[in-house]
């Protein structure tokens, strides 16, 4: 029963923050709205970096009111805690992902790609600058693809 409840409660969380668990979803969402895809490859519960780009610029109003209009956001978590565990269906879901798109376990690690899964641009570790530079420099190679 918590391991129920700890799934909806996390699915709660990705959704009500924009942010997509399924590549699928993500993909299809993508097409039919004509943005590109952030996927952020993430230890939730114990790599300091990633917690720190969640907090610092995945929470700033700055990158959420440009990532509401311009951006599908999908997260492949990869916690560590027991009590943080996912689904074995979300689990294969990301482990598929990882073994596509971050084959070397970077963490955090996030990728800017096209609705077709092209990648556009990479940020490995914690991108040391302002969420308003981070967010131009999503909008830069937004530009240059329309």
């Amino acid at each position: 029963m918590k391991t129920i409840l700890l799934i909806l409660f996390s699915s709660f969380i990705f959704s009500s923050s924009g942010w997509l668990t399924n590549f699928n979803e993500a993909t299809k969402t993508a097409t039919e709205k004509h943005q590109l895809i952030l996927l952020n490859f993430s230890g939730s519960d114990w790599c300091g970096p990633c917690i720190r780009l969640r907090k610092e610029v995945f929470e700033s109003n700055t990158f959420i009111a440009f990532a509401d209009s311009s951006l599908v956001l999908i997260n492949a978590d990869f916690p560590r805690n027991k009590k943080d565990k996912l689904s074995n269906d979300q689990q294969q879901q990301n482990n598929s992902l990882a073994d596509k798109y971050n084959p070397d376990g970077k963490f955090p690690f996030t990728l800017l790609l096209t609705a077709d899964g092209k990648i556009l641009k990479e940020w490995d570790g914690f991108p040391n600058i302002k969420p308003a530079d981070f967010v131009a420099a999503i909008k830069s190679v937004c530009d240059a693809n329309k």
